[in-house]
C-alpha cells in the first residue's frame, strides 16, 4: 500500500508547491468557486500584436484570433488559480493580437446574472455544469462546443455535463472525480493488508466496521448528493437516466443504494463530518476522526498543505452488489457570452486554454485533471499517483444539469441530512416527484 509520504514525493518532483486545492469544479469541493472567489486581485490585463498559427495549443487555433479585447470573469480558489490563468492570457495574447482581461469573481453567479440582464456579460466565464442548462434555455450562452477542432477529445461524461438540448455548448475546463482514501497507519493497525482493499460494498461495510472505535469512525462522507450519490450510480440508476432528461430517483435500485448507506450510518461505522466535530469529511479524514473518506482530488492538496504528517492511499470506489463501478465528475466549463463582440476569438482562446500543454500547465500550477484524454498519458506521468481519480471519468456520472431543478436538489440536500433516521424511499420519491414538477413547469 502506497503511503501519502510517497505520493507527496512523486507530486513534488514536478511542483514545489504541491498540489493545491482543486479548482472551479461545479459545488463539488469545500471550496466551492462558483459562487466565491478565495482571492480577488484586480482585473490584470495581457495584450498582444502578432498571430500564431498552430492549432491546438497554439494561439490561434483553426479560427481567427486577433483584434479583440476579451473579458473572462472566473470563479477561483487561490491566487495559484488566478495567477495561471493570468498567465495564459498573456501567453495567447502575445501571439494572438487580442487583450484579454481576467477578473476573478466575488459571486460568480449574481455578478453573471446582472451582466446577462443589464447586456454587459463578460466574453467568457466559468459555468458550472448545475447551471449550464439555466443559462443555455435562457440565451445567454454561446452554443460553439460542436464546432471546436478537440471537441472529440472531451471525456463523455464531462460532455455530458455541457450538453443541452442535443448540442455540447461549451467547453469542458478541467475534472475531479470521487475516490476512497485510506489512512494507511489505521489500517495497518486494525490487521489489514492491500488485499483488505474494498471491491464491494459488503467489503467496504467490513473494513468500515473494524477501522471504527470509540474515537475514530470507519469512514466518513458528507451528507449530501456530491458524495451519496455515487452509491446509487454503484448499484446502477441514478437521480436522471443516462438521456439526461429521464427522471428516475426514486428507482429501486437508488432506494436499495440509500439504504445500504442508512444501515452503515446505524452500524456506527459511517458517520458525518458534524458527527466528528469537522467542517467537511477531508478535515475529518485528516485530523484523524476517520480512517477512510469518499473525497475528490482536491483533498490531495488539503492533506499536503494541511496535514503532511498523515500517512495515506486512494483508491477506486468500491462497486455495487452487481459489479458496477460508479463514481461523480464534477467539472465546469468555458461559457461564452451569446452577446460577445468577438466569438471567433473568444473560441480561439477557449481552444488555447483547453489544449493538451495548457491544461497540463494548469494542473502543474493548481491540481486540476485535464478535461482531455489525449492529455492523460501525460498526467498520469506527471502525477501517477492519481491514477483512481482518471480511472474515474470512465464510468462517471455528473452534475444533473437539467434546467429549473436547484431548488429541488437543495431540498435533496437538507433531506440527506436526516438520512440515518429518515425513511430512503420517501426521500426519492420526494425527489422523484419535485424534479418531474421542476423539469415539467
Amino acid at each position: 500500500m502506497r503511503s501519502s509520504r510517497k505520493v507527496r514525493l512523486a507530486l513534488a518532483t514536478l511542483t514545489a508547491a504541491g498540489l493545491m486545492v482543486i479548482a472551479a469544479c461545479g459545488g463539488s469541493n469545500p471550496t466551492d468557486t462558483t459562487t466565491t472567489a478565495a482571492a480577488t486581485p484586480a482585473a490584470t490585463t495581457a495584450a498582444g500584436s502578432s498571430a500564431g498559427t498552430a492549432s491546438g495549443d497554439a494561439a490561434t487555433g483553426s479560427m481567427d484570433a486577433s483584434g479583440a479585447d476579451l473579458t473572462v470573469l472566473f470563479g477561483s480558489s487561490g491566487q495559484a488559480e488566478t495567477d495561471a490563468l493570468t498567465a495564459a492570457a498573456a501567453s495567447w495574447s502575445s501571439s494572438s493580437g487580442s487583450k484579454v482581461t481576467v477578473t476573478p469573481a466575488q459571486s460568480l453567479e449574481q455578478q453573471l446574472a446582472q451582466g446577462f440582464s443589464s447586456n454587459t456579460a463578460p466574453d467568457i466565464f466559468y459555468v458550472g455544469a448545475n447551471q449550464v442548462a439555466n443559462y443555455a434555455k435562457a440565451g445567454n450562452l454561446l452554443k460553439y462546443g460542436d464546432s471546436l477542432p478537440n471537441a472529440a477529445d472531451f471525456y463523455p461524461a464531462l460532455k455530458s455535463s455541457f450538453t443541452y438540448d442535443g448540442s455540447l455548448y461549451c467547453a469542458p475546463k478541467d475534472m475531479s472525480t470521487l475516490a476512497l482514501f485510506i489512512n494507511t497507519d489505521m489500517w495497518t493497525a486494525a490487521g489489514l493488508t492491500d488485499a483488505d482493499i474494498p471491491k464491494n460494498w459488503d467489503q467496504l461495510a467490513t473494513v468500515s466496521a473494524k477501522l471504527t472505535s470509540a474515537t475514530v469512525a470507519g469512514l466518513a462522507v458528507s451528507p449530501e448528493r456530491d458524495r451519496m450519490d455515487a452509491f446509487l450510480v454503484q448499484n446502477g440508476a441514478y437521480l436522471v437516466a443516462p438521456d439526461g432528461t429521464t427522471i428516475t430517483a426514486n428507482d429501486p435500485k437508488n432506494v436499495e443504494a440509500l439504504t445500504y448507506v442508512k444501515k452503515l450510518m446505524t452500524d456506527g461505522s459511517l458517520k458525518t463530518p458534524a458527527q466528528l466535530n469537522s467542517g467537511w469529511a477531508g478535515e475529518a479524514f485528516g485530523k484523524g476522526a476517520a480512517a477512510m473518506t469518499v473525497e475528490g482530488n482536491w483533498l490531495l492538496g488539503a492533506m499536503t498543505k494541511d496535514y503532511p504528517t498523515v500517512k495515506y492511499t486512494v483508491a477506486e470506489l468500491p462497486a455495487g452488489p452487481t459489479g458496477t463501478k460508479g463514481t461523480l465528475v464534477f467539472t465546469n466549463c468555458w461559457g461564452i457570452s451569446a452577446t460577445t463582440k468577438y466569438p471567433d476569438q473568444a473560441k480561439a482562446f477557449v481552444e488555447f486554454l483547453t489544449g493538451t500543454k495548457q491544461q497540463m500547465t494548469f494542473s502543474q500550477a493548481f491540481g486540476v485533471i485535464p478535461s482531455i484524454s489525449s492529455a492523460q498519458a501525460d498526467y498520469l506521468k506527471a502525477f501517477p499517483a492519481n491514477q483512481p481519480f482518471v480511472d474515474g471519468v470512465q464510468y462517471a456520472r455528473g452534475v444533473v444539469n437539467l434546467p429549473g431543478v436547484t431548488d429541488v436538489l437543495g431540498d435533496y440536500n437538507s433531506q440527506l441530512e436526516g438520512l440515518a433516521t429518515g425513511d430512503p424511499q420517501a426521500i426519492l420519491d420526494s425527489v422523484q416527484a419535485n424534479l418531474t414538477t421542476a423539469v415539467g413547469g
